[in-house]
């Protein structure tokens, strides 16, 4: 007999989500975190998002200046998710308290003289059509930035995107980009190489990548794929068909939410660029005209792409440390890059970098160290 209750579920024979399966193997990272799109904060909009365990009040006054805030009122606690923009004061639900753009209280619900209260502010950028929070453990103010990537920003087309949340690490969504391995068993790549050695910056690394992709009724073709990755929450991939003219420009962001728990931003474009040999008029119609039909779709397949590795990340552990064969990449050395985006007195409790495979170096590691960390990274990355 069969027995329907809301409450009552099939037994499941899935793996078990990591953030109910698993301790939290890392820390929350420090610096900027997507917790929206621009397009989500029309003027007068307030949202609430969750960061490093913790809620954040977003919200946008007339003239689009933007306000990120720590979420309780400072009279009686209210909060301000559920508070109303109202010119460009942000006004308490419980007693109609309200705060300026500078988040001085600067009237009651009363008409009595405002209390000395003021709205505690976090860091907060606009850029590449996302909104991003700046969160540091030991609260500094922002040392690095965001840059603005202007293919990402042409304005040939609108900025499509898509948001999720599952169990999983932000740090795991960064490490894919030098996991060459998974590119071929996981995403069906027939070849991919590192074209360049990986560069470490400071906050910034950047992989370059060569690909041999199979096209319906074009034959397999030559991809580049450029990534550039800042602190570990924020990617963006530029994947060029050269002989095609094919340019998909996409940001994943990964925003820790809780301990196990993340939440991921995608967003891109696609364009076809002018074909060469044609009338100027006749390129750019026949650009235009490709770019409208097949940009959703590229779209689709990029999402599609992504979230091959949502079950990977959602049940995986993170080894510490990793037994790496050839053909991994640099796993090591991007390991060994994140740490200075964690807390010192935690760094000394977070898994070594991984060492060099008895077989040899990892196809594509880039060279200076045993355990294939670059020098550079060794003496530059690490803040603390």
């Amino acid at each position: 007999m069969r027995v329907s209750h809301p409450h009552v579920h099939p037994v499941s024979d899935r793996p078990t989500a990591a953030d109910v399966a698993l301790p939290p193997a890392l820390p929350y990272p420090d610096g900027w975190s997507a917790l929206a799109f621009s397009a989500e904060l029309r003027p007068g909009t307030v949202l609430t998002r969750r960061l490093a365990g913790e809620d954040v009040v977003l919200y946008r006054l007339r003239n689009g200046r933007l306000r990120a805030i720590r979420p309780y009122c400072p009279h009686l606690g209210a909060h301000l998710g559920l508070a109303a923009v109202e010119g460009d004061d942000l006004v308490c639900p419980f007693h109609r308290f309200a705060f300026d753009p500078d988040g001085r209280c600067v009237r009651t619900g009363y008409g009595t003289p405002p209390p000395k209260a003021a709205l505690a502010h976090l860091p907060v950028r606009e850029v590449n059509e996302a909104v991003f929070v700046w969160r540091h453990h030991d609260g500094r103010e922002p040392d690095w930035e965001i840059p603005s990537w202007h293919r990402l920003g042409d304005g040939r087309q609108p900025l499509r995107y898509a948001s999720f949340e599952m169990p999983g690490h932000a740090q795991d969504v960064m490490e894919n980009s030098f996991d060459l391995g998974h590119f071929v068993t996981l995403h069906g790549w027939p070849q991919g190489e590192l074209a360049a050695p990986v560069e470490f910056d400071g906050p910034r690394f950047h992989v370059s990548m060569r690909v041999r992709e199979t096209f319906p009724l074009l034959g397999m073709r030559q991809v580049d794929v450029e990534v550039d990755g800042y602190g570990l929450t924020a990617l963006h991939t530029d994947v060029r068909t050269p002989s095609l003219g094919l340019e998909i420009c996409s940001l994943v962001m990964a925003t820790q939410v809780s301990p196990g728990r993340m939440q991921l931003r995608q967003a891109g474009r696609f364009v076809m660029r002018e074909p060469a040999g044609l009338p100027p008029a006749v390129a750019r119609t026949v650009s235009r005209a490709v770019t409208a039909v097949l940009a959703g779709p590229m779209f689709r397949r990029n999402l599609e792409f992504t979230s091959a590795d949502f079950p990977i990340w959602s049940t995986k552990r993170y080894q510490s440390p990793p037994r790496l064969a050839a053909g991994d990449g640099p796993i090591g050395a991007m390991r060994h890059w994140a740490r200075q985006f964690y807390p010192p007195d935690r760094q000394a409790h977070l898994p070594a970098p991984a060492a060099t495979p008895a077989n040899g170096t990892p196809h594509g590691t880039p060279h200076g160290a045993p355990d294939g960390t670059p020098n550079s990274a060794r003496s530059g990355a690490t803040r603390g």
